[in-house]
């Protein structure tokens, strides 16, 4: 495969009020809101990865086809602080085995363990059991 000079430079999220998409990721992720500039409100750089969100009139419908994980050294003690900064747990996905939970706006995201973990055939995770 040819080397490509290409890299992500920076995940956008679209969001009905982005500064109060802003504020849950900030607070979640423990990184700063840094710039605003027109429809989008950016966090501080982690890593050389930048995380923005981005004024949309279009309500989220269905599925996310791209999601976050974000590890933890106890998810199940994540779960209570994103539900405090008002996100919420979504049951409809705990059959996985995952912990997935939604954003205030909806936006799915995995809480997984730092540490490797397993999964069976069928892709179901067992760390909450």
């Amino acid at each position: 495969m040819e080397e490509s000079s290409m890299q992500i430079n920076a995940l956008v999220i679209d969001a009905a009020d982005p500064e109060r998409l802003a504020a849950f990721w900030s607070e979640l992720l423990g990184r700063p809101v840094v710039g605003r500039m027109g429809p989008y409100v950016w966090l501080q750089r982690e890593r050389g990865l930048g995380l923005g969100f981005q004024r949309s009139d279009e309500p989220k419908s269905g599925k996310n086809r791209m999601h976050f994980d974000v590890t933890s050294p106890n998810p199940t003690a994540e779960q209570q602080r994103v539900e405090a900064l008002g996100g919420r747990r979504l049951e409809e996905y705990a059959t996985g085995g995952f912990l997935v939970m939604a954003d205030p706006e909806g936006n799915e995201f995995c809480i997984i363990p730092e540490g490797p973990f397993e999964l069976d055939d069928e892709g179901c995770a067992d760390y909450l059991s």
